[in-house]
């Protein structure tokens, strides 16, 4: 991918999408963010307001590629929110919610650019999943699903359009400093108040996090692990499965004692 590109980002105004939008766009390449808000000001990507969960709005991102561009090269799926909850705590109304946008919200972009990259015979899907679709802590069960879904969707891709000369690969990070908590609601509040001290004491950066994307594609990577607390605990899990199960469970005790502590 060292030649300049034409890719669109979905989610790129901000925290990790905004930094692969500035890493392709110091590279070279055309960006085209889609959104609900529009970038900073000053970026050099085109925008166009985009819903993942309308088929309208995207079909209408397809139609200006082909316009303007007349093809696409790298789809990166990167909007989505931030969500959870145990099991008896989160509402239906938010599994429904969080589905629409880091599930469905995928199989659109896919579903709308598919023909397309089939028909030029090349091109590169990147769906940016999280380390909870390979490794599933308690409390975060409508997470774990479409992430883990967005995973599974990934590799049958993978499979299903390498004839067509059609890479795919899914990136799961751990928890990195983003604003993607801004996105956090659900009925569950001890969750996620675990969850936002994570991500703050995070040491990896967003930017860290889209150069590890951007190399793990040079390298023709399928499954991008980017940085090096999601490689330990995915390393653990398949190395070491009753050690795993041991601290998954460990953390859902602690998390169901918070509950008889005072608030």
């Amino acid at each position: 991918m060292s030649a300049p590109i034409r890719a669109l980002v979905t989610g790129g105004s901000a925290g990790l999408g905004a930094a692969l939008v500035t890493r392709l766009l110091d590279r070279g390449d055309r960006v085209l963010v889609g959104d609900l808000n529009p970038p900073e000001p000053g970026t050099a990507a085109d925008y166009l307001p985009l819903d993942v969960r309308s088929e309208e709005s995207w079909t209408q991102v397809r139609d200006w590629v082909e316009q303007h561009w007349g093809g696409l090269d790298l789809l990166v799926n990167n909007a989505g929110v931030a969500g959870g909850g145990r099991i008896d705590v989160a509402t239906m109304a938010e599994w429904e919610w969080i589905t629409q946008i880091n599930l469905f919200g995928v199989v659109r972009g896919c579903r709308t650019f598919a023909p397309m990259l089939k028909t030029q015979g090349a091109g590169t899907i990147v769906n940016v999943a999280s380390l909870a679709g390979l490794v599933h802590p308690a409390g975060m069960g409508s997470y774990n699903a479409v992430k883990a879904g967005v995973v599974a969707l990934t590799e049958t891709l993978g499979h299903e359009l390498a004839g067509f000369g059609i890479h795919c690969a899914v990136v799961c990070p751990s928890y990195f400093r983003t604003n993607l908590m801004d996105s956090l609601q659900g009925a569950d509040t001890r969750l996620a108040g675990v969850i936002r001290q994570l991500v703050q004491n995070s040491p990896t950066t967003a930017e860290e996090v889209a150069e590890e994307i951007l190399a793990g594609l040079d390298r023709g990577d399928s499954v991008i692990l980017p940085d090096p607390a999601a490689r330990a605990a995915y390393a653990f899990k398949l190395g070491d499965r009753p050690g795993y199960d041991q601290l998954m469970r460990a953390q859902a005790a602690k998390l169901a004692a918070a509950d008889q502590e005072p608030r």
